[in-house]
């Protein structure tokens, strides 16, 4: 009667003594692989805006509407078509002062503001589209960046790219391993491709002639992650 006790006690042993399997392994190797690409930008955008001071609220707001109207005008003889300029912020504020002797802030004044988002899609015009502006009028400048319009198309270069550079981890893994390589098992974009510079617009010297504004490069990295099924080497 002591002989299946026996027996399966014996079998037990021998399980746990045995040898890990193949399929005991991890079944696949995931790796990160990354891309960077680089481009000129071949698109500006700049904010303008003129400030008017005035003791009524309708002399602020005529003499603010006067000079933007030259802005605009100055836009349009630049060469920029009108469905590239908006105006992206218009404001009419009071202006207090100072009462010493009753601590009163009475209204001496109002302030009015318009501001115009510009589109400039030849990026070598900044520098003069910004010295336009200032003659026109304009006492607000800032805000600028540059952008690749075509950034898309050059991204799906970069994805390739980091597939490779995934595939070239993965084999240095896998021969470190003893094992080959199979197929890949899924493959996931990490995070959204992001400019790791932006040009800038450089101070402007008073002896320069025009506005110094710095383009620069715009780079692009992509990150991806790819799981790799594997096999036992041969």
């Amino acid at each position: 009667m002591k002989k299946p006790a026996l027996l399966a006690a014996v079998l037990a042993t021998t399980l746990l003594a045995a040898p890990a399997r193949a399929e005991d392994f991890p079944s696949a190797i995931s790796v990160s692989g990354e891309a960077s690409v680089s481009a000129a930008p071949d698109l500006a955008q700049i904010d303008a805006g003129v400030a008017n001071d005035a003791k009524t609220a309708k002399e602020a707001s005529d003499a603010n509407n006067a000079a933007m109207g030259k802005v605009l005008l100055a836009l349009k003889g630049a060469g920029i078509a009108e469905k590239d300029y908006q105006t992206s912020r218009l404001s009419l504020q009071p202006q207090y002062g100072q009462n010493k002797s009753t601590g009163a802030s009475p209204v001496v004044g109002f302030r009015a503001s318009n501001r115009v988002t510009v589109k400039i899609r030849d990026v070598t015009k900044v520098a003069g589209i910004i010295d336009t502006l200032v003659s026109a009028g304009a006492n607000d400048i800032g805000n600028i960046s540059f952008e690749v319009t075509q950034a898309s198309k050059l991204l799906d270069d970069a994805r390739e790219q980091a597939v490779a550079d995934a595939r070239r981890k993965a084999e240095i893994y896998a021969k470190a391993a003893g094992v080959t390589l199979g197929a890949p098992l899924s493959v996931t974009e990490g995070g959204g491709p992001v400019p790791l510079f932006k040009g800038r617009m450089a101070e402007r010297m008073a002896a320069a002639p025009q506005a110094a504004v710095a383009p620069g490069e715009e780079t692009l990295t992509v990150t991806v992650n790819v799981s790799w099924a594997i096999k036992p080497g041969q």
